[in-house]
């Protein structure tokens, strides 16, 4: 085999916009310049891929791969599956529409794609000229590049569009990257192979035959080929980690003829099994359904119906309308999230993680749903046109509720990158709590500048309408419990002793070996130091945040470790561990993610290494077989290379 050292001149072109802006136009012109547009030019559905490639001053060939994204409202929430870092953007606007909404796009591209370059390329249709303030655009979004003109139909500024493309894309951090060369092998070999998809054993063994033998090497090619659009291997999915998508239009087609079907559309996204028979009948895509369902799911695209065996819903088809029902405003809790951007989707993705708890599986609709536990009831609405998600809960047992209902919200606003919200807790003085009670908005803080108080120990803020002086604690513990929802039931008064009691197979606080899962554990009673130490939500929050906002990693060695600390991270709360060593495990991943983020400080590197060390001493608690102790065993060769 060939030894040594190859270089990557590849990189994935993204063209979005609007429905019927000329992107298509744009990608077939740029394959064929000669190529002749036509009235009836059919609108994408979902993406197209176009493969194309031009010479580089080295005589090396730059191969691009183009993914022309339909525009239409339905792919919104979904096209963000694939916009992908190691990108370049191509933002396509009809001047003679003047529909385009650049902060719109402008904003997703930054949020999902590590901030990629971006190019705005103007079609204008009848030569008609539209003028957009660049410098202003410039001044909110750095990574905008350049803004072209072109008229399409007689190619009129098309070759400074294709210089630009061919520059920008040229000029991404990862081009001209070293790898050994015998990732190009595997490269060449997957493109050349003739299947949709190959297992992974498949696919590591092509490595192994290349002499490409690590797995973690493996692996980070595979990462590498998901981000340049030659492949899609999702490595955090437990089903889907197990095939690679060699061919990327197969798994996209697939799943957005599920959502352009009429049937289905006409059904208001519901379908079963037997309707995807007849819309994979495909032979491409015999024996691959279970995988494509989980592909779905894994998106958050639909959710399986409680209680059915094959019946799912797609929650981006429901009706727009929503549901009557009675809503009694007295005593509720109440919460808003709002956002200096929202991206779509995010309500309909709540939607799918809660779906066990719709209300008689009934009250949901597009931008909204009705939830039902424990006889509590929670309201979450999105209002996209306000850029706000309002959180009214009733019942029983609401701030346990409300917890899970923020907990999940949470989780969805960390998986953006960048994305800049508040989370907006109502006041509880007389005056506001009356307003409460009559449905009229009372004041409202900001979580995080009462979190500020509680760490400055400042017990009270004043409220802006009543000007009464109010209790920092009990703004925050009126609404939700500071804790992990899933590891305890617990009502906790900060200054006094309280009861843990078990629930959902929690532990009681003791030695390891003193841990059970028993059906009957006896209650105990601890201190509130104690009570916190159980609450792991904050703490997990703050780690997943420092990972997502670790800037882009241009290493590959740094790629892949900010990769394992995600799938460390994501198997914390899984694992048989204490919550103490839940606890520590999350504190030196933080460590780790901390250290990747000032790689140059020297105390940070000595952190990271001994982090490192804790991590594996962690993990030796663990069965061999663990995910834990699988990625513990990676990071100190990783961690000795980077610092």
């Amino acid at each position: 085999k060939e030894e040594g050292t190859d270089y990557i001149y590849e990189a994935k072109l993204l063209i979005v916009g609007e429905g019927g802006a000329g992107k298509t136009s744009l990608a077939n012109k740029i394959l064929n310049p000669d190529y002749q547009l036509r009235h009836d030019e059919k609108t994408t559905k979902g993406i197209k891929i176009i493969k194309w490639s031009f010479p580089l001053d080295n005589e090396r060939e730059f191969k691009v791969n183009i993914w022309d994204f339909g525009g239409q409202e339905i792919y919104k929430a979904t096209h963000q599956f694939f916009l992908t870092k190691r990108s370049l953007y191509a933002l396509v606007a009809d001047t003679r529409k003047e529909d385009t909404d650049f902060y719109y796009w402008l904003n997703v591209v930054e949020l999902l794609s590590n901030n990629s370059p971006l190019l705005i390329v103007k079609n204008e249709k009848g030569d008609r000229h539209i003028d957009i303030d660049i410098n202003s655009l410039r001044g909110r979004f750095e990574n905008l590049r350049e803004s072209l003109a072109t008229n399409l139909q007689s190619n009129r500024g098309l070759n400074a569009i294709l210089e630009s493309i061919k520059y920008h894309i040229a000029k991404l951090p990862h081009v001209g990257s070293a790898l050994p060369k015998t990732w190009k092998c595997v490269r060449e070999t997957l493109e050349q192979y003739g299947h949709n998809y190959i297992s992974l054993e498949e696919y590591l063994n092509i490595c192994q035959d290349n002499d490409f033998t690590r797995r973690e090497d493996q692996l980070q090619l595979s990462s590498y080929l998901h981000d340049l659009g030659v492949c899609l291997h999702f490595q955090d999915s437990p089903l889907l980690k197990n095939t690679v998508i060699v061919k990327p239009e197969w798994g996209t087609e697939a799943v957005y003829k599920v959502l352009d079907d009429k049937q289905v559309i006409n059904n208001l996204g519901e379908f079963t099994t037997k309707d995807l028979d007849k819309i994979w009948s495909d032979e491409q895509y015999t024996f691959k359904q279970a995988e494509l369902l989980e592909l779905m799911m894994r998106f958050k695209l639909c959710y399986q119906i409680p209680g059915t065996n094959d019946t799912y819903i797609a929650p981006q088809l429901l009706a727009k309308t929503k549901p009557d029902y009675n809503w009694d405003v007295t005593d509720n809790l109440i919460l808003r999230y709002t956002y200096e951007f929202m991206p779509k989707g995010i309500i309909t993705q709540f939607i799918v993680v809660m779906h066990q708890h719709i209300y008689r599986q009934k009250y949901v609709w597009r931008s909204g749903v009705l939830l039902h536990k424990d006889e509590t009831l929670a309201e979450v609405i999105e209002y996209y046109g306000k850029r706000e998600i309002t959180i009214r809960v009733n019942g029983k047992l609401k701030r346990k509720l409300m917890t899970e209902v923020t907990y999940e919200l949470d989780k969805i606003n960390h998986s953006f990158y960048r994305l800049k919200y508040q989370k907006l807790i109502p006041c509880n003085c007389q005056t506001c709590t009356n307003l409460s009670s009559k449905n009229v908005k009372p004041y409202f803080y900001d979580f995080e500048v009462l979190k500020k108080f509680l760490s400055d120990k400042q017990d009270s803020i004043q409220c802006q309408k009543s000007y009464q002086m109010v209790n920092v604690l009990g703004l925050i513990d009126d609404v939700i419990v500071r804790q992990n929802p899933e590891r305890a039931d617990l009502t906790r008064n900060a200054h006094q002793d309280i009861t843990i009691v078990k629930v959902k197979g929690d532990y009681i606080k003791g030695n390891k070996s003193d841990y059970s899962r028993k059906q009957n554990i006896k209650a105990e009673t601890i201190n509130a130091e104690g009570a916190a130490a159980l609450g792991l939500g904050d703490i997990s929050g703050t780690v997943a945040n420092t990972i997502n906002q670790l800037p882009y990693l241009d290493d590959p060695n740094k790629t892949t470790l900010k990769q394992l600390l995600i799938q460390l991270h994501n198997t914390v709360l899984e694992e048989d561990l204490d919550t103490e060593e839940q606890e520590e495990t999350l504190e030196q991943i933080q460590a780790i993610a901390s250290a990747l983020a000032n790689s140059q400080d020297s105390a940070m590197k000595k952190a990271a290494k001994k982090a490192t060390t804790m991590l594996k001493g962690i993990a030796t608690a663990l069965p061999p077989t663990a995910s834990m102790v699988t990625i513990c065993k990676q990071l100190p060769e990783l961690i000795g290379k980077i610092f």
